[in-house]
C-alpha cells in the first residue's frame, strides 16, 4: 500500500533555517566586539609602560575612546535606519577589528588619544548596527534572544582578555596581540555577512523622502536612564570590587581578584539564561526582579562584614544585572521598528556614559564618605531600575509583534 505523505513546509523550513543562520551571524558580530575590547583592556598596562604614560595621561587616552564612542552614537542610528542594519554592520565590524590594531602601534601619547577615538567611533556603529540587527532576528525569532547577544559580548571579553593575558606572559608586545586578534576577526566578518537577515531602509528615513531623526521623548530618556543606571553598576564593579574586598575585607589580591571573576562569571550566565526567564517571565517581571536582585546582592556585599558572604553578594549583583541592558535594548529597538538604530544609539548615548562615568562617581564618592558607603550608589540604582520596570512596554516585546505561522494550520507561536 502506498502511503502519501503530506507536502513539507520548505518556505517555513527555509526561512527557520536563515534566521537561525542570522542569529549565528549576530551572535558573531557581538563576539567580536568583546574579543576586541576584551584584549585591548589587557593590553592596556603594556601600552602604557612602552610610552612610558602617568596614570593622568593615560586617562586621556580612555577618554578619548569615550569621546569616541558618544560621537559616533550621534550618527550611527540616524546612518543605521538609512542604509538598514545589514548594509552598516558588516563594514562596521571589520572598521572595528582593524581600529583595536593602531593603539598597539602608537608611538606617542597624541598618536594614541588620535587612534583610540578612531576605535570609538567605530565601536559605536558597530554596536548600534549589530543590536539593531538583533532586534530585527529576534522578532523574526519570535521569542526573545537579544540576552543571549549580550552573554555572547560578555564571553567575548573574556576570551579576549584571556588572550591578552596569553600574549602577555610569552612576553609578546601589545602590538602583536592586538594585530592578531584585530586582522582574522576582521576576515571573518566577511563570512558572516552571508547570513544576514535582508533588511531594507525604511521609507521615512531614505534620501528620497524628507526624513527626521527620532525626537528624544521621554519613554526613551528613561530608558536611557534605565540603562545608565545598570552600567554604573556594571562600571563600579568592573573598578572597585577587588580593591574593596581587598581593602575592607582583608581578602588576598588572589581571593579580590576571585570576587571580582565570581561577579563577571555570574554576569555572563545570567545573560546566556535572560532570554528563557525572558519568555517566561516578560520583560517587565525580569527587569523589575532583576533590580530587586541586584539590589539586595550588592547590600549583602557590604553590610555582612564577612569575605564568603561578600563575594556571594557580588555574584547576585552579577546575575541582577545581566539581563536589564538587553531587555532595555530590545524595548528601544522594537518601540519604533522604523527608528529601531535611532531609539538604540539614543538609549545607549545615556547609558554608556554610566559606564565610562560609573568608576569614578564611586571614587569621588569614596573619597568624601568611604567606598563601602560609595558602593551603596549602585545598590540604590539597582532598585530604581526595579521600580522603573513598568515602562519596558509589554505590547512591544517580539513575542507579540510577530504573528503566529499557519501555514500548516497549526498555530506555531512559542508559548
Amino acid at each position: 500500500m502506498t502511503t502519501h505523505q503530506p507536502p513539507e513546509n520548505t518556505g517555513a523550513n527555509t526561512g527557520n533555517a536563515n534566521t537561525a543562520k542570522a542569529r549565528r551571524a549576530v551572535a558573531y558580530f557581538f563576539t567580536l566586539l568583546g574579543i576586541v575590547s576584551g584584549a585591548w583592556a589587557a593590553r592596556i598596562p603594556a601600552v602604557k609602560h612602552d610610552l612610558h604614560l602617568t596614570d593622568g595621561q593615560l586617562s586621556y587616552g580612555l577618554l578619548a575612546v569615550a569621546i569616541g564612542l558618544v560621537t559616533g552614537m550621534r550618527f550611527a542610528g540616524h546612518l543605521t535606519d538609512r542604509l538598514g542594519s545589514a548594509r552598516l554592520i558588516t563594514p562596521a565590524a571589520i572598521t572595528t577589528a582593524l581600529a583595536v590594531i593602531p593603539p598597539g602601534h602608537a608611538p606617542t601619547l597624541p598618536t594614541l588619544i588620535a587612534t583610540l577615538f578612531l576605535f570609538g567611533l567605530t565601536n559605536a556603529f558597530l554596536d548600534v548596527s549589530m543590536n539593531a540587527h538583533g532586534v530585527e532576528v529576534e522578532r523574526a525569532h519570535g521569542r526573545p534572544i537579544m540576552s543571549s547577544f549580550h552573554g555572547m559580548f560578555s564571553l567575548g571579553c573574556l576570551t579576549g582578555a584571556g588572550i591578552g593575558a596569553l600574549f602577555a606572559a610569552l612576553d609578546l608586545s601589545a602590538a602583536t596581540t592586538l594585530t592578531a586578534v584585530g586582522l582574522p576577526l576582521a576576515l571573518t566578518s566577511l563570512y558572516a555577512r552571508r547570513h544576514l537577515l535582508p533588511t531594507t531602509p525604511h521609507p521615512a528615513t531614505t534620501t528620497t523622502t524628507p526624513h527626521r531623526r527620532a525626537p528624544w521623548t521621554g519613554w526613551i530618556i528613561l530608558m536611557g536612564v534605565v540603562a545608565f543606571s545598570g552600567l554604573v553598576g556594571e562600571g563600579a564593579a568592573n573598578d572597585w570590587t577587588a580593591v574593596y574586598l581587598f581593602q575592607h575585607l582583608g581578602a588576598s589580591q588572589a581571593v579580590a581578584a576571585a570576587g571580582f571573576a565570581a561577579f563577571s562569571t555570574a554576569m555572563t550566565l545570567g545573560r546566556f539564561a535572560g532570554d528563557h526567564l525572558a519568555q517566561r517571565l516578560g520583560p517587565v517581571r525580569l527587569v523589575r526582579y532583576s533590580g530587586i536582585l541586584a539590589t539586595l546582592g550588592l547590600s549583602t556585599a557590604l553590610l555582612a562584614g564577612r569575605l564568603p558572604i561578600a563575594i556571594a553578594g557580588f555574584t547576585l549583583f552579577g546575575l541582577g544585572l545581566a539581563t536589564i541592558v538587553p531587555q532595555v535594548f530590545s524595548a528601544a529597538g522594537n518601540h519604533d521598528p522604523a527608528r529601531a538604530g535611532q531609539a538604540i544609539a539614543q538609549v545607549a548615548t545615556v547609558g554608556y556614559a554610566g559606564l565610562v562615568a560609573g568608576p569614578a562617581i564611586i571614587g569621588g564618592a569614596a573619597e568624601l564618605v568611604g567606598l563601602p558607603a560609595a558602593l551603596g550608589i549602585p545598590a540604590l540604582l539597582a532598585a530604581f531600575m526595579a521600580a522603573s520596570a513598568g515602562a519596558l512596554n509589554p505590547q512591544k516585546t517580539p513575542q507579540q509583534n510577530t504573528p503566529p505561522a499557519t501555514t500548516d494550520g497549526k498555530d506555531t507561536h512559542p508559548r
